[in-house]
């Protein structure tokens, strides 16, 4: 509840208006659903609304019945309007059903296979459809100025036709908000064509739920995901009636991607992602530019955002990939100078890489996140230690020191040591070794020994002559 107060009080600042509570693991929300909060969380819950009104959030409460609910007994209907009245007491005023990640083939009770048939898709929808058509006009009788229902589908993955999207967009009420995931769970990019082909399918302007920056699926182990919010065409929100991140577990590490998604959402067509990238970094460093500049280090050994499937929607390291290949460039192909300028890049390189945690951890405005982000700092100080060696030995070869060898087993060693770091216990869905640039660092340092260019009179590597 700390760090939701605190995302709130950060989602004011940045303008966002709208926030759903939706954990997965508050079991009144979902497991036992039916049940009635124990009174210190509704009296959490109540402080949670209170701060988000103080900074102009509308505070959605999110329900997930679907993994036992009956959809045409009038009892659960009204376990649903009985919750809501409770949240609704303590001052929440918007709602939300998420019918997703469930099993919609099967029924789970007889009495739906009694009222809607078989079970299968589109009687999933049929059944759905009434439920939320009850709850929506509970929600309309009782308040008649209430924000309409917001309700998530079984499939809210893509916008394909199916018997399922038919049958909610035959039978929801309209006013009901149906969110809307992109062309897949984690997209790659979102088009207007895309959004254009959700609002045929749902028959109305989806919402649209960014599965960005959230890293709770297993090709997100190990990572904060920390790329700038991007690959969404500008003018999506004319076939949008809005946008929700899906943060990551780590509040503080959110916030420069939601910092993205709410410029991206308050003018998408003049929407700059990179501009929008380096505000948030002094925003966390609280205007300090060498804590700046060390946020935007680390954001860069993050700048990874994976799909469900094997390519990555957002490259990994751009920019010390880029060094990196420069620098393997020069001692592969230039001339004596050349390689001693890139070493020297690539010791200033590893400093700022070695020295950004530091900086991080007394620099920035807000302690959480350098908390949340503690073993991510820790591998990339070790990383950076690696990168240090790396530069020294390859130094050390090009001088012909009999050294170079040494400083190279080093390095590995120190790489060995940061590899081995995992994610805080409990504090992310998949606990795993950290990851920093990951396939960009590892394979430097691993490829470091042959690098020095061939040439005549030069040298291969630590003790051969060519």
């Amino acid at each position: 509840m700390a760090d939701r107060t605190k995302h709130l009080d950060f989602l004011a600042t940045v303008k966002a208006n709208t926030y759903v509570y939706s954990p997965k693991d508050d079991p009144y929300a979902r497991d036992r659903w039916r049940e009635a909060y124990p009174a210190a969380t509704l009296s959490s819950l109540g402080t949670l609304a209170q701060t988000a009104r103080r900074n102009h959030v509308d505070f959605v409460y999110a329900v997930s019945p679907g993994p036992s609910v009956c959809f045409s007994d009038p009892a659960d209907v009204q376990a649903l309007e009985r919750k809501f009245d409770a949240l609704r007491a303590i001052g929440v005023g918007s709602f939300y059903v998420a019918l997703d990640d469930i099993e919609y083939t099967k029924w789970n009770c007889e009495r739906d296979k009694t009222a809607f048939g078989p079970s299968g898709a589109e009687a999933a929808g049929v059944a759905q459809a009434q439920l939320l058509n009850a709850v929506q006009a509970s929600l309309s009788a009782k308040d008649p100025g209430a924000r309409p229902l917001i309700m998530v589908p079984t499939e809210y993955y893509d916008a394909k036709e199916t018997p399922y999207k038919a049958a909610l967009r035959k039978h929801l009420d309209p006013r009901i908000v149906v969110q809307w995931t992109g062309t897949d769970v984690v997209p790659p990019a979102i088009s207007i064509p895309d959004a254009k082909a959700a609002t045929k399918a749902f028959g109305r302007k989806t919402l649209l739920w960014d599965n960005y920056p959230v890293n709770d699926y297993a090709q997100t182990t190990g990572r904060l995901l920390m790329a700038p919010y991007a690959r969404r065409e500008a003018g999506l929100s004319g076939e949008l009636t809005g946008i929700l991140s899906n943060p990551m577990n780590q509040e503080a590490p959110s916030r420069p991607a939601v910092t993205g998604v709410a410029a991206f959402g308050w003018n998408d067509t003049a929407y700059d992602a990179e501009r929008t990238w380096h505000f948030s970094a002094r925003e966390l460093a609280g205007g300090d530019e060498r804590a700046t500049a060390a946020l935007l280090t680390f954001f860069d050994t993050q700048h990874m955002a994976p799909t469900f499937g094997s390519q990555p929607w957002q490259e990994q390291a751009p920019r010390l990939k880029a060094a990196l290949d420069a620098v393997r460039e020069a001692l592969a192909d230039g001339d004596a100078a050349a390689r001693q300028r890139a070493i020297a890049d690539l010791t200033e390189r590893a400093d700022g890489i070695a020295n950004a945690p530091d900086i991080i951890r007394s620099g920035t405005s807000d302690p959480g996140f350098a908390a949340q982000s503690r073993p991510w700092l820790d591998a990339m100080q070790l990383w950076g230690r690696a990168l240090q060696l790396t530069a020294a030995g390859l130094d050390a070869a090009n001088q012909g020191s009999g050294a170079a060898d040494r400083y190279f087993a080093d390095a590995k060693r120190l790489a060995s040591e940061a590899a081995a770091i995992k994610t805080i216990p409990g504090a992310t869905r998949f606990d795993g070794p950290i990851k920093i640039a990951d396939g960009v660092l590892d394979q430097f340092v691993t490829d470091a020994p042959t690098l020095i260019a061939v040439g005549s009179g030069d040298r291969v590597g630590p003790g051969t002559e060519r």
